[in-house]
């Protein structure tokens, strides 16, 4: 299995109910209500958010293995990790989610790494919510 996952194929993950697309942007961004540095706000439709900066203690250290078991089997919803694609802004913080998940056990997500950035510029894919 490859490590990464391109827009076609979150594109068919985001609506399959055998996938998951997880975006571990902060939720305001996740939501909409702001976008700090790409041009459009929203999210990738189906996508469901964890946002990484839930994957720390306040002194900026991981969670216990547990933890992050605890938070990451919610944003997964019964499905296997491998069936899991992790994205963010630019790919950077999806890499601290994809090694959070690893502390926790769950092994196999995958990275698209073109992530919002990629996915807001283009005009055909649709966002959520609408722009």
């Amino acid at each position: 299995m490859r490590d990464t996952a391109d827009i076609d194929e979150v594109e068919r993950a985001r609506t399959a109910a055998d996938r998951r697309v997880i975006d571990v942007r902060a939720a305001f961004r996740f939501r909409g209500e702001s976008e700090p540095i790409d041009p459009i706000a929203g999210h990738i439709p189906g996508a469901r958010n964890a946002p990484y900066a839930d994957n720390l203690h306040p002194d900026g250290t991981f969670k216990s293995a547990d933890e992050l078991r605890a938070h990451l089997t919610a944003a997964l919803d019964g499905i296997a990790p491998e069936r899991a694609i992790l994205h963010c802004g630019s790919g950077v913080t999806a890499c601290h989610t994809l090694l959070a998940m690893e502390r926790a056990g769950l092994h196999g997500a995958r990275l698209y790494v073109g992530s919002w950035s990629e996915w807001c510029r283009r005009p055909d894919r649709e966002r959520a919510p609408a722009s």
